[in-house]
């Protein structure tokens, strides 16, 4: 499916809460964004020292590793999703919890290399199984959190996550982190 060009979602086909990481992408080849996502993400924060990692830009929001921490999660719960909803899986997904999952990781214990590996691995595993998929599948819809979706949403929701959050980082994080 990735040699494909995927078009764009209609708004149907996926909760208007992700309208805009939709549309931080639709002008793009979605596919090339999200082979191209692992490596910007350690271009903007390998070089950050686990101490300025651990920066917050202010008291109770995610430090740099949690941010990439959630990546990693918000990347293997979705890739699950599109994983069941292509193969036809009609069982309503559930939400999650992205506070709750944050609080419970421990992320700044981490170090931030190893985050940026985790999520490079995560997003290898899901272009490995979008290779799987055809064209048709794209259009393939399911429901999560209580709203339909399709495999071809699923796609330009993950890249539109993470260059909302590779925004966030640029713009709140500046005091530790360049570009």
């Amino acid at each position: 499916m990735l040699h494909e060009k995927i078009p764009v979602p209609a708004p149907g086909e996926y909760a208007p809460f992700y309208a805009g990481y939709v549309e931080a992408v639709a002008g793009e080849d979605v596919a090339e964004v999200l082979r191209s996502q692992p490596v910007e993400l350690r271009a903007l924060l390998g070089s950050l020292s686990d101490e300025a990692a651990r920066y917050r830009y202010a008291p109770g929001k995610w430090s740099v590793k949690e941010v990439v921490g959630h990546l990693t999660d918000a990347e293997r719960i979705l890739a699950c999703r599109l994983l069941r909803i292509a193969r036809g899986d009609a069982t309503p997904l559930p939400g999650f919890d992205e506070q709750a999952y944050v609080a419970a990781a421990g992320f700044d214990r981490l170090p931030l290399a190893s985050l940026l590996d985790g999520f490079e691995t995560a997003r290898a595993a899901t272009l490995a199984l979008v290779e799987t998929l055809a064209p048709e599948d794209g259009t393939r819809q399911g429901t999560a959190n209580g709203t339909p979706v399709s495999v071809r949403a699923l796609l330009y929701i993950l890249a539109g996550h993470v260059r909302h959050h590779q925004r966030i980082l640029r713009e709140r994080y500046a005091a530790v982190v360049a570009g």
